[in-house]
């Protein structure tokens, strides 16, 4: 078991902290979003930007109790040290996709791998399930997490896309497949030993394609698995790769393509585009499948 404390912490605090550590001889480096890192004996305190504090290590309590709670923050904060177990801060890698039920733009699978101590920086970032965060922020923790983190994203376009659902013939498993590219992608840069998936269909379906691509890992599928920070990650990788995207293709037909499946204002966008440059446009811009083609038609 690992302990770990995150607090707030306001940026003069930060400093003093940082003082405090230098006389008691703890190394500094800068990663990005962070005032410092400081690590010494037992113990690493990172000092974020956005105002968390992270402290972790087997002297971490000890740190909380006798310097940064009496003499930085002033307070008792902490009744309790923060807990982590080992399950929860295994190195691991995490992936999830987004895109597949729009009818416009790309299908985007990300994987974002992090060590024990990456999983608590991810949590101090702010990193939830990008169905809750804003579009700006969604941009912001996508640069930090592409620039910080090993990760992949297998972006799938349009034309691509259509010609892989016309081999597949079935979104789950061209999905499956995409997640087993993403897995395999990653692993080249930083092997570990377990992959956590938002399910999305049958376990088999991604067995099998992680199989075919001779990957033998664990790999824990189930729903809702954004509430793990590094599933989190990739939905914000995913997300954000799909937001660009589509904006890439709007701007190659000087329109706004709308998000969603089949919403009046998509259905009034497709029109638009048929009536200006014929059926063929919808291979290059969107999942023919989509039974929205046939009410634009």
């Amino acid at each position: 078991m690992a302990t770990s404390y995150t607090v707030e912490i306001t940026r003069p605090q930060a400093f003093a902290l940082g003082t405090a550590l230098k006389e008691r001889g703890f190394s500094f480096t800068q990663p990005a979003h962070t005032h410092f890192s400081a690590k010494g004996p037992g113990a690493t305190c990172t000092a974020y930007i956005s105002g968390k504090l992270v402290v972790q290590g087997s002297g971490a309590q000890e740190l909380m109790e006798f310097l940064i709670e009496p003499e930085i923050l002033g307070s008792f904060v902490t009744l309790a040290p923060q807990a982590v177990e080992d399950t929860e801060v295994t190195p691991r890698i995490g992936q999830d996709e987004s895109g597949k039920g729009d009818f416009f733009g790309p299908l985007c699978v990300a994987a974002v791998a992090a060590t024990s101590a990456q999983v608590q920086q991810l949590i101090a970032l702010g990193v939830r399930d990008s169905k809750s965060l804003s579009a700006p922020r969604i941009a912001q923790l996508a640069t930090a997490i592409r620039n910080q983190f090993s990760h992949s994203i297998v972006a799938i376009g349009p034309e691509r896309y259509n010609a892989l659902y016309a081999k597949f013939n079935n979104l789950n498993r061209l999905l499956a497949w995409a997640h087993a590219t993403a897995s395999e992608e990653l692993l080249q840069k930083q092997p570990v030993k377990l992959i956590v998936i938002d399910q999305f269909a049958a376990p088999q379906l991604v067995e099998r394609a992680l199989a075919a691509k001779k990957i033998t890992i664990t790999v824990r599928q189930r729903p809702r698995a954004e509430s793990d920070p590094v599933v989190a990650a990739a939905s914000i990788l995913a997300r954000d790769a799909f937001v660009r995207g589509l904006a890439t293709l709007g701007n190659q037909v000087g329109l706004t393509l709308p998000k969603g499946g089949a919403s009046p204002q998509l259905i009034a966008v497709g029109r638009q585009l048929l009536a200006k440059h014929g059926p063929e446009i919808f291979t290059t811009l969107a999942k023919t499948h989509f039974s929205t083609l046939q009410q634009i038609s």
